[in-house]
């Protein structure tokens, strides 16, 4: 599963569904981490975008998969606020595994920019990108599954150097945490549309895209009020290992939809 959480917004929605569906492998973007404070809510602050945070998401979906090993990466350290009284908080993304799949390898970087510390800094900001491989058992086979939470252009989703380059590291990353034979997984919320250069790069270094292969309109729920229905991707090396894949659009859990797929 792979699904941007959007700060844990709709947790009352979500942490049940996460724990329900309890995926083997679950790619989590906008995820919130604020180990020293004990409060549930906090609320972000940029310019006119205000929006209310989970304190420490991370540990609301930890809490909610109990049996999964989970990973936190942070692209960024900032400023929450409680009231008037600013909270340090940290930003990024996380990978939870079921402990029933052993992770033989594992890679981590940065696809756009580095690791702010001082601040969530200017757009577009820090993007970082975490990638697993584990050994399915059941199949006698290695799967690789990469992600990343795309840089957000205030001027819009079009391409640019920037997008360009973050899908090459991308690729690098899902190669070097993958082996000849692997099926490989890459998603994330890229934040492009079905047309850009990203998909293309991502379609020349072997991937087919499943969100538009499967026809959704979209990955947007009702929650984000905006044209522009697409933002999230999954993409598999080897679409005949493909047995199912959806975009969940009930229940809604964020203002982007769950992408499930099935191996």
């Amino acid at each position: 599963m792979c699904l941007n959480g959007w700060g844990g917004k709709l947790h009352e929605a979500l942490l049940p569904y996460l724990s329900e569906a309890a995926p083997d492998i679950l790619c989590l973007q906008e995820v919130v981490h604020s180990p020293a404070c004990d409060q549930d809510w906090l609320t972000y602050r940029d310019g006119a975008h205000v929006l209310p945070q989970r304190a420490d998401f991370f540990r609301d979906v930890c809490d909610a998969l109990p049996e999964h090993a989970a990973f936190f990466f942070p692209a960024a350290q900032g400023v929450l606020w409680q009231g008037d009284t600013p909270v340090p908080s940290r930003w990024g993304l996380a990978t939870f595994v079921h402990r029933s799949l052993p992770v033989i390898g594992q890679t981590q970087g940065f696809v756009h920019k580095h690791y702010s510390p001082d601040g969530y800094g200017d757009h577009p900001r820090s993007r970082s990108a975490h990638g697993v491989r584990v050994f399915d058992h059941s199949a006698s086979r290695a799967v690789s599954v990469t992600h990343m939470h795309g840089l957000r252009d205030l001027r819009g989703k079009m391409d640019t150097p920037e997008r360009a380059e973050q899908a090459r590291k991308l690729i690098g990353l899902s190669q070097s945490v993958s082996e000849p034979g692997d099926t490989r997984v890459i998603c994330g919320d890229f934040n492009v549309e079905p047309g850009s250069e990203t998909l293309s790069l991502l379609a020349e270094a072997g991937f087919t895209e499943l969100v538009t292969r499967f026809g959704f309109a979209g990955t947007r729920s009702t929650h984000y009020p905006k044209p522009g229905r697409f933002a999230d991707y999954m993409l598999i090396s080897d679409p005949a290992a493909v047995q199912s894949f959806d975009v969940v659009s009930d229940p809604e859990v964020s203002d982007h939809c769950p992408l499930v797929l099935r191996l």
